[in-house]
């Protein structure tokens, strides 16, 4: 069974009253009892009205209690959908600022390629430091390249192409620190055509420009061996001989002496 429920108290205040009518009847006079009568329904009434008040504000503040509750969630569901949409924001933001250092990160390799590509640009228009026969110098990158070029062919052999190449050297960087070496083995490359006249000619040539070369005491064997080759050999003694007192401590000087001895 369920337990009974304590009955409102205005229903319980009116029983009381009506249990206790019978009895005051009995011990006041008929005006007394109608006055106790009018005072107690009054009483009743009071009480009642009182109650309906009451619970009239305690529904009232429920509904307003109520609907404070469906605002808050209202705002909570909104709050929420703000914040969702404030995290899908932060997202898109997060992702895009990703995107824009991948893209800083793309543009700084493309300047560190470019900026890379143009140094060695204009390393190639750049003079640079070179060193042949012990000399050093700086060079243009074009004057490098021909020489280069012109040593490459002569080692191949084709000395026809090399003394072209040597000559064209020496007419287009006439004040190149290449130029008494081109002239040397240009000496060299008409020498190894036979074209001996003018091998002694271009050798002679470097001897005056460059004494002081580390090559200069070659050079005047070489024209001794071209005055050999031009069944020269009186003029071949006398380059053999100055070559002996120019530069005695060389090793052309040592190779001219066993020279000399298998001329006379």
């Amino acid at each position: 069974m369920r337990p009974l429920r304590p009955l409102p108290r205005a229903i319980a205040l009116a029983l009381v009253v009506a249990g206790a009518l019978p009895a005051q009847a009995q011990m006041f006079p008929d005006n007394e009892a109608r006055r106790a009568i009018v005072d107690l329904r009054a009483k009743v009434d009071a009480e009642g009205e009182r109650t309906r008040a009451a619970l009239t504000e305690s529904a009232q503040a429920n509904a307003a209690l109520a609907e404070t509750v469906r605002t808050l969630q209202r705002s909570l569901v909104e709050l929420n959908a703000e914040i969702e949409s404030l995290r899908g924001e932060v997202a898109r933001l997060r992702g895009s600022n990703e995107q824009l250092a991948r893209d800083l990160a793309e543009v700084q390799r493309r300047q560190a390629d470019l900026g890379q590509s143009l140094d060695e640009r204009l390393r190639r228009f750049e003079p640079q430091k070179v060193s042949v026969d012990g000399i050093e110098f700086a060079a243009e990158p074009g004057e490098k390249r021909a020489y280069d070029e012109a040593m490459a062919t002569l080692r191949g052999g084709d000395f026809a192409a090399a003394a072209t190449a040597f000559t064209g050297f020496l007419k287009d960087h006439p004040a190149s620190g290449y130029a008494p070496s081109a002239r040397f083995w240009l000496g060299n490359a008409l020498y190894g055509k036979k074209d001996y006249a003018n091998a002694i000619t271009v050798l002679r040539e470097f001897v005056a420009k460059s004494p002081t070369h580390p090559r200069a005491p070659e050079a005047m064997l070489a024209v001794a061996n071209s005055q050999v080759e031009m069944k020269d050999a009186k003029a071949a003694r006398t380059t053999l001989t100055d070559l002996q007192k120019v530069y005695p401590k060389s090793e052309a000087a040592a190779a001219a002496k066993e020279r000399l001895a298998s001329l006379r």
